[in-house]
């Protein structure tokens, strides 16, 4: 009789440890279980730690409730301005509601990466190209919207959507390439031309303080000279013009310049030697009176325009005293 209860006794306990081990279940930490028994969605949700169900009868579905990174497929599309892109993204979402999850949607992770292609898509025809480059964070806060709608139904909230990449042609990209270069040169002339402008106004000013100090420029020229020959190796070749002397030494002396005083050339007068004898010729005709030589062309020191020396002019009379020689 004993043995026979001890062997009811064993049986029994080998058939509660075989129903423990088998409603036995662990849900961890980042997981929530929604318990359906017999089909029907039990009220409460199994949370992390050690849970039991009925085996046999009850299904348990563990949801996990991390945030999911699901990145979304190169989506291709035409932008507002009719240029072709194609864009891709990653979506980050949790489970907030696992019953939800679970009774709502069929598989949550495949609807959302649907819902979020769409949206993409819908994104890019509605944007222009330089929003889609420049002003990603309006069209991240979009995205996010419009993923997010639908998908409060489903227990899921979307934490953020980011668009990772924007695949451009090539023709695009030369265009832009040539447009950006063209931009950049136009900033840089424009700078240059400001450059000189603000420099002339300098320059004009400077030019005025020199000219109430004539010396000015004479220092300016100093200074020019020191900067230049303080390199190394160097050989200095500085032209100083005379007129730039003048000026200076005009400075000094406070007044106008003095004009120098030509030398004025007076045309050669034949001088006239009343006492020289007439030279008769051997066929005893007279001879013509000798013509003295006339002074050689030299300077003639200045003398005034008003006054000037008479000058005697030659007599073709012969002189007095002299006798023609005949034959």
């Amino acid at each position: 009789m004993v043995e026979e209860l001890v062997a009811a006794g064993v049986s029994v306990a080998s058939v509660g440890l075989v129903y423990v081990m088998t409603g036995a279940r662990v849900v961890k930490q980042y997981e929530r279980g929604v318990v359906l028994r017999l089909g029907r969605l039990r009220p409460e949700v199994r949370g992390p730690g050690f849970t039991m169900i009925v085996p046999f009868v009850d299904r348990l579905r563990k949801v996990n409730i991390q945030i999911v990174t699901l990145p979304i497929p190169a989506q291709e599309g035409i932008t507002r301005d009719n240029v072709t892109v194609r864009v891709d993204a990653v979506v980050y979402f949790k489970v907030v509601e696992a019953a939800e999850a679970v009774i709502q949607v069929e598989d949550y992770r495949f609807a959302v990466s649907q819902m979020a292609q769409t949206s993409l898509r819908s994104i890019i025809g509605k944007s222009d190209l330089d929003d889609l480059l420049s002003n990603r964070e309006k069209l991240n806060q979009g995205l996010e919207l419009m993923i997010d709608s639908p998908a409060i139904g489903w227990g899921v909230q979307i934490d953020r959507v980011e668009i990772k990449d924007v695949s451009l042609p090539e023709t695009m990209k030369r265009s832009m390439a040539r447009q950006a270069e063209a931009d950049r040169e136009r900033r840089a002339r424009v700078i240059n031309a400001d450059a000189e402008l603000q420099a002339s106004k300098k320059l004009a000013q400077a030019a005025e303080v020199m000219s109430e100090q004539p010396a000015a420029l004479q220092l300016r020229l100093l200074q020019t000279v020191v900067a230049v020959a303080a390199e190394k190796n160097s050989t200095l070749v500085l032209p100083f013009p005379v007129e730039l002397l003048r000026f200076l030494e005009r400075a000094q002396q406070g007044g106008p310049p003095q004009q120098p005083m030509r030398a004025q050339e007076s045309a050669p007068q034949p001088s006239a030697r009343p006492d020289e004898p007439r030279q008769v010729a051997e066929s005893g005709a007279p001879a013509a009176p000798q013509q003295t030589s006339a002074a050689p062309w030299s300077a003639v020191p200045e003398q005034s325009a008003e006054v000037r020396e008479p000058v005697t002019q030659p007599s073709n009379e012969p002189p007095e005293g002299s006798k023609t020689r005949q034959d």
